[in-house]
Formats: structure tokens, sequence, C-alpha cells
């Protein structure tokens, strides 16, 4: 039997329970074993090379690195307490409560992620964007209610179906040039890699204190001085020599095995949570023994929107806070399933992937449910490129992480003893994986390779996978009309490249109009 190693086919899978398509020694076809050939034709597991334990691993591999959003969204959007001082409060003075918004988080998550693999077949999980939900916390609410926020998430998810339904959404898609696609797969390997090296503490932001040009440094003062950011780089190591080495499961079993380190080395160190100890403390999960394993989740913001913000704001400003959820929704989602897709090789040769109408669709509907669960606009997770290196290929992946994630409603205090530093290893990893993209696109070309650079750089530089589409489709069409090949730009190139200049200078054109 063939090497169960991700990314290549199997001709015989027989033995992982999918189809066995060799022939006996009478000259037989061999006959579908394990009870799973209706699986198999439904989620086309054979067809697109990999197994059922690809698959189921993916799945779980992809919601351990992604199951972070279940405790980083309540810290942005909800409060612990009333009387915190950092409380996230909306125009009327109120707040959301942690436990609230973790549990619409991950209902919302499990229940999108779910249809995405079911209805669109391809592993790419969906939870709360992260750029969405800060906009949500910091502009947002301050000028509508928390309610009236979420109305506006809502409309921003009937405006995405709307341009799928017409066909828009798709036109603008499949418009994009192949280099530039390309450059959007390695602008988010190098995004999400980035996101592993800044959450892990690694790379840190320096204080405005520091009387330094530089805007990062290496971990606390130039040195890897806390023990979670040392844990962190020992399973950095841990999983480039398993992946290296090809070892079936590696991604897995390097975060569990980090996860045990953790344990290990906290109970020995005491570093405590980094609300605690600050810099030098764990980020975004404890790893330790929980005192308490499973509970109720607080459903009771489920359906908690209002449409009154058209009434509170000025139409205009209404309309641009709008404008700026649907262009940061459209391309975010758009510039991610471009990525994964080229990752897992389930696109074609023009960098386009197929049925994608019906994975924007379902994508346009996480806009909706985030905003009806009061969770924030849900969209395609970058973090999906985990499971995709573990081998996922199609949308039974997904039913895996939608099913931990809404079992995750239930076992918040479990999930919670990961902590960022041991998963973060795959991300960086998975990053560099993705940078192989860059074969794809010609350097020699200037009007192709700097658009193509900008769009790579600009993703991890500004924390926007949108601002980096956007900065590389101005400066592609600019570039081809002033070189002479206007007729080789669509016109939908130019539409929207216009739409992110406005998206660009958004703040100053609502002062402008006092709006």
């Amino acid at each position: 039997m063939a090497e169960d190693t991700p990314g290549q086919p199997l001709p015989e899978a027989g033995a992982e329970g999918v189809v066995e398509q060799g022939v006996d020694p009478g000259g037989r076809t061999a006959r579908r074993r394990g009870g799973i050939g209706a699986l198999d034709r439904y989620f086309k597991i054979t067809e697109r090379g990999s197994t059922l334990n690809r698959e189921l691993r993916g799945g779980l591999v992809t919601f351990v690195t992604i199951a972070y959003i279940i405790v980083l969204n309540p810290l942005i959007l909800g409060s612990s307490s009333p009387d915190s001082p950092t409380a996230k409060r909306d125009v009327l003075g109120d707040i959301l409560t942690v436990p609230q918004v973790a549990a619409s988080t991950a209902l919302v998550a499990g229940v999108m992620t779910l249809l995405f693999g079911l209805i669109a077949n391809y592993p790419f999980a969906i939870a709360a964007g992260l750029g969405i939900n800060t906009l949500l916390a910091v502009t947002i609410a301050a000028q509508v209610s928390w309610p009236e926020a979420m109305g506006l998430v809502v409309v921003d998810g009937i405006i995405i179906l709307i341009l799928v339904a017409t066909g828009f959404r798709t036109a603008v898609f499949n418009a994009v040039p192949p280099p530039l696609k390309a450059a959007i797969a390695v602008g988010i390997g190098l995004f999400i890699s980035f996101v592993g090296l800044v959450d892990a503490g690694f790379v840190r932001r320096l204080p405005d204190s520091a009387n330094t040009t530089v805007p990062v440094g290496l971990g606390i003062d130039g040195s890897i001085a806390s023990w979670p950011t040392a844990v962190f780089a020992f399973g950095l190591l841990l999983t480039a020599v398993l992946v290296a080495r090809k070892i079936r499961g590696g991604i897995l079993i390097a975060i569990a095995t980090n996860t045990v380190v953790a344990i290990v080395v906290e109970s020995l160190v005491h570093s405590g949570s980094s609300e605690d100890t600050g810099s030098t403390g764990w980020n975004l999960g404890y790893p330790a023994l929980p005192d308490q394993i499973a509970g109720l989740p607080d459903l009771s913001l489920v359906g908690e929107i209002s449409f009154g913000a058209w009434t509170r704001l000025p139409a205009l400003a209404a309309a641009m806070l709008v404008f700026t959820l649907v262009l940061a929704n459209f391309f975010d989602a758009m510039g991610t399933m471009t990525g994964l897709g080229k990752e897992a090789g389930l696109a074609d040769r023009e960098g386009n992937l197929p049925g994608i109408g019906k994975a924007l669709a379902v994508e346009g509907v996480g806009a909706v449910a985030g905003g009806a669960g009061s969770a924030s606009s849900n969209t395609v997770f970058v973090e999906s490129a985990s499971g995709i290196a573990e081998g996922a290929r199609t949308g039974l992946a997904n039913v895996v992480t939608g099913l931990l994630f809404l079992a995750a409603m239930f076992f918040t205090p479990l999930y919670q003893v990961i902590p960022v530093e041991a998963a973060a290893p795959a991300l960086v990893v998975v990053g560099a994986m993705m940078l192989a993209q860059i074969r794809d696109i010609d350097l020699s070309d200037f009007t192709i390779a700097l658009p193509a650079f900008l769009t790579i750089v600009v993703m991890p530089f500004t924390y926007s996978i949108a601002n980096g589409i956007g900065v590389g489709f101005i400066s592609y069409v600019l570039l081809q009309s002033a070189t002479g090949r206007v007729r080789a730009v669509h016109p939908l190139m130019w539409v929207v490249s216009a739409a992110f200049v406005l998206y660009f200078v958004a703040d100053p054109v609502s002062a402008l109009f006092g709006a």
C-alpha cells in the first residue's frame, strides 16, 4: 500500500476504510470495504486522493489549531464584568459577557463549519473573523448598541449573498489573474506564520516607551525570556522534524506532545496566565488540569439583533460601516479560499476552485449567522491550512471540526488546557509550506513582481488579508495600464480596485461629508 503522505493520491486505500481500487489475483474488481462507500462517494474522498484517516485527523488538527477563537473572540467582544475598567461598552454603556460570547462563538462556528463541509465539500473551517470582531468592538459599538452592531453584520451578510446570487462574487474570484492568486496564497502563508510567532510571544510589539524606531522585536528585550515562548520554540523544532520526516499525523503529534510539555513545565515553573503575569505568562489557554470539565452554555445572545443603526446614525455613516464590513468580508474569504485551495491541490491551472459559487454562498451565510448569533461575522479561517497539511481534502474534515466546535460549548474548560504556544508551531510550519506557491509567479516581469510582492508583504505587515489583496490589485491595474497592457486587465479588476481605493480612504471620506 502507498504511504499515507498528505497530498499524494492513494491508488489503493481499502485498508484506510475507503475504497479498494486494486484487482485481486483472479482478475475480479475488489469490492468496497469498511461500509463507508456512500460516505466516500458523497465527499469524494478517494477521488481527491485522501483517506478516511486523513480527513478525521485533519479535522481534529484544524480544530485544535483554531479553538483559540472561542477564547479570543469573547475577550475582544465581551467583558468579564460590568465593573471592569476595560469593559467593551456600546453607545448605551451595555456589555456582552464573556460566557455569552464564548457559547455563541462555538455554536455559530460549529453550525457554519458543518454546513460548509456538507454543501461546499471543502476542508475550510469557518469561525468569527478576527478583523471584523475588532472593528465591531473598537469602532462600531462606540456608535451604536451591540444589537444594532450585529444588525449591521447581518446586513453585510445579506449583501454578500446578493453578490453571490447575481454571480458577481464568483466572477470577481475568477477574474483575478493566476499570479496574483499565487501571491495571495504566499501572503496568507506569511500571515499565518506571523500570527503564530506573535501569539506565542516569539515576536512582540515594542512599547512606545522603548525609544526605538523598531516596531517589533524578538521575545522580551531580544531574548526568549519566558517559559511559554521556550515551549513554542521546542514545539516548532519538533513539528518541523516530524513534517520533514513525513511522519503520519506529525502536526497532531507535535501539538499533543507540546501540550504535555507545557503542562509539565508549568507544574515546575508556575508561569501563570498572561492575564495575571503579563508577557511571561501563557496566552489564550492555561496548561493545567481544569477544576471543571463540562458545563451548560449560555446562548442568550442568539437572536439579539436590531436594525436601529440606520436611525441612530446618519445614513452615509451607516452605509460606510456596512461598506467596510462587506469589502473586508468579501476579500478576506476570497483570499483565504484561494490560498487554501491551492495548498490543498484542489484549484485548477487558473487557480479557480470547482463549485466556488456554493462555497461563497455558504460563507456569506456565515456573516448573517454570525450577526444573528452575536458572535460577529463568521468567515473561512486560514488556520484550516494546518488540517490540509495533515491531508484533509474534503468536507468530511469540516464535519469533524464542526462537531468539535459544538462539543466545545459544553467542554470549554477542557480545551482551554491547550495554550496557544502549543498550537502556534503548526501555523509557522504550515506557512512555510505555503511559501512554495511563489514558484507560480513570474518574478522576471516587474508588472507582476511588484503587485505580487506588495500582496505578500502587506498581509502580515498590516495584519489583514484584505489589505494585501487591495494593495496588490491597485498596483497591478496601474502597472498593467501604464505599460500599455490595459486590455489584459479584466474590467472587474478595475471595479474592485476602485472599491479598494474608497475602502482605504473611508475615514477621510466620512469626515469630509460629516458622517
